[in-house]
């Protein structure tokens, strides 16, 4: 495919998206339909189409319309390129342009707008980071970095560095967590790769492997995992210390492939269904990494930056307060409870843990820390909470 070619495919997919099917069905259905693309077609492809997500509304200014067409012609014109280069009608690239779509483009009418952030959550933005939330909205445009966890159970940081760049995976440190590498050069080699498939390492944020890090980990401790998803928390505690780990989420489907990815890993987990909780119980650490906003994974998944809504947030919001609720249940006496999010907004984060400790006598913040995306990570923040009387 010519380079042209791969824009019009990205209108074409965006189109789709901004009628509303998600972005990875949209992408799959193109790459089945066109199979003559290769894989380096397909990866400009999905660059194309994510980078127009992330930087949506501006784009849109620029390019003059809420379009596939225009968002690809506000990426060009926002990348410094000639549009006509692009949209010159030729072989299978977009048509030309319009005399409309030749006019220089309005100026932004607000930074919201500018920065790419839904207008209703700017406020919320705004408070809840202060002076650095221009650059974390302006790291949210970007594309995100591929980080990996190096998994203890199976190797070191040092040698997996030497490992991964027998394969051509170039990696550096990352100074967020002692786990975490930074991949610098072959990204899209990590998932086939054989430290991949062994279990040497596995993708995760930096900031997901710290606040791993910042749990009161301990050979021997009985540890909960109650929201764990696909399990990446899970598998980092276990590289972490000697527990009796279980893991849960409400929808269990979330877990189908957990039993495979600890068996990849050398770990022990049990996975637990709701019935089986209470006899299981109790722990002592509950680690809650709650649904929420993902306002700090908005570079990885920038279709949920425009989809949600106030609505939504407040929902959400509800959820979290009565996961808190269940699994502080769950804890033994002398226990901990940790509450996670990827989320980077006070109302989520210290707003939440306020709430639960001014409901609930006895408890205290035995430890907090935050991440934030200009930083170099994914945005998260964790609290880990005891009873008063319990000690550290």
């Amino acid at each position: 495919m010519t380079p042209a070619a791969r824009q019009q495919a990205a209108i074409e997919i965006l189109d789709l998206i901004l009628e509303g099917e998600a972005a990875e069905k949209a992408l799959t259905s193109w790459g089945r339909r066109n199979r003559y693309a290769g894989s380096k077609d397909r990866a400009a492809v999905r660059d194309h189409v994510f980078t127009a997500l992330r930087c949506r509304r501006s784009f849109a200014v620029l390019g003059g319309a809420q379009t596939g067409r225009g968002l690809v012609l506000g990426s060009l014109r926002a990348d410094g390129t000639d549009p006509e280069t692009v949209f010159n009608g030729q072989g299978y690239g977009p048509a030309e342009l319009s005399e409309a779509e030749k006019t220089e483009p309005e100026n932004f009418g607000s930074e919201a707008e500018r920065l790419d952030i839904p207008d209703w959550i700017w406020p919320s933005f705004q408070e809840s980071l202060g002076d650095e939330c221009k650059a974390a909205a302006i790291a949210l445009q970007s594309r995100a970095p591929v980080h990996l966890r190096v998994n203890l159970l199976r190797s070191n940081r040092i040698a997996a560095i030497e490992a991964l760049a027998e394969e051509s995976i170039s990696c550096e440190a990352h100074l967020a967590s002692e786990t975490a590498l930074n991949v610098t050069e072959g990204q899209r080699r990590v998932r086939n790769s054989a430290c991949f498939a062994d279990g040497l390492v596995e993708l995760q944020d930096a900031a997901s492997q710290a606040v791993v890090d910042a749990l009161p980990l301990r050979d021997g401790m009985r540890v909960l995992d109650y929201c764990a998803g696909g399990g990446g928390k899970s598998l980092a505690m276990a590289a972490k210390a000697k527990l009796d780990l279980f893991a849960h989420d409400a929808n269990p489907s979330r877990m189908n492939d957990l039993p495979l990815r600890a068996q990849r890993a050398g770990a022990d987990i049990t996975c637990l269904s709701e019935d089986e909780l209470d006899s299981s119980a109790p722990f002592d650490l509950v680690l809650c990494d709650v649904p929420c906003s993902g306002t700090g994974s908005w570079r990885r998944a920038p279709e949920g930056k425009w989809r949600l809504t106030r609505v939504m947030l407040d929902e959400i919001r509800i959820s979290q307060r009565q996961i808190l609720e269940d699994a502080a249940a769950l804890v033994a006496p002398t226990g901990h409870l940790a509450y996670a999010t990827c989320s980077m907004l006070d109302e989520e984060n210290s707003a939440q843990i306020q709430s639960f400790l001014e409901q609930h006598e006895g408890w205290s913040v035995v430890a907090q820390k935050a991440w934030q995306v200009q930083n170099g990570t994914d945005g998260f923040f964790v609290t880990v909470l005891t009873r008063a009387d319990a000690g550290c």
